[in-house]
C-alpha cells in the first residue's frame, strides 16, 4: 500500500527556517518523481517544487526560489524540503505528491504557520 507521510511543520517567526520530510512506503520512491504542495486558506493548491527520481531535474514556484530546497534520499525513501526565510505567505498545509501511473498519491499534510 502506498503511503507517503509529512512531518516537521509548526510555527516559525518571518525570516525563520524550518525543514519538512515525506516518507515514503508500500513502494521504491527511486522510481519516481514527486513533488511537494502547498494549500493555503481559502486558495488553491499550489505546486510549490518538484524532483525527478534521479535527482537530475528540479523545479521551484517563482515565489519560493532562491529560498527553498527540495531533496531526496532514495535510501531512506524519503523527501525533504528545506525552507528558509520563510514569509507570513509561506503559511499552508504542505502535502507530498506522486503519480504512479495514472493513479496519484498524497500525504496528510504538515502544517506550516509563519507568523510573530
Amino acid at each position: 500500500q502506498v503511503r507517503l507521510v509529512e512531518s516537521g511543520g509548526g510555527l516559525v517567526q518571518p525570516g525563520g527556517s524550518l525543514r519538512l520530510s515525506c516518507a515514503a512506503s508500500g513502494f521504491t520512491l527511486s522510481h519516481y518523481d514527486i513533488d511537494w504542495y502547498r494549500q493555503a486558506p481559502g486558495k488553491e493548491r499550489e505546486l510549490v517544487a518538484s524532483i525527478t527520481s534521479s535527482g537530475s531535474a528540479i523545479d521551484y514556484a517563482d515565489s519560493v526560489k532562491g529560498r527553498f530546497t527540495i531533496s531526496r534520499d532514495n535510501a531512506k525513501n524519503a523527501v525533504y524540503l528545506q525552507m528558509n526565510s520563510l514569509k507570513p505567505e509561506d503559511t499552508a498545509v504542505y502535502s507530498c505528491h506522486i503519480k504512479v501511473y495514472s493513479a496519484h498519491y498524497w500525504g496528510q499534510g504538515t502544517q506550516v504557520t509563519v507568523s510573530s
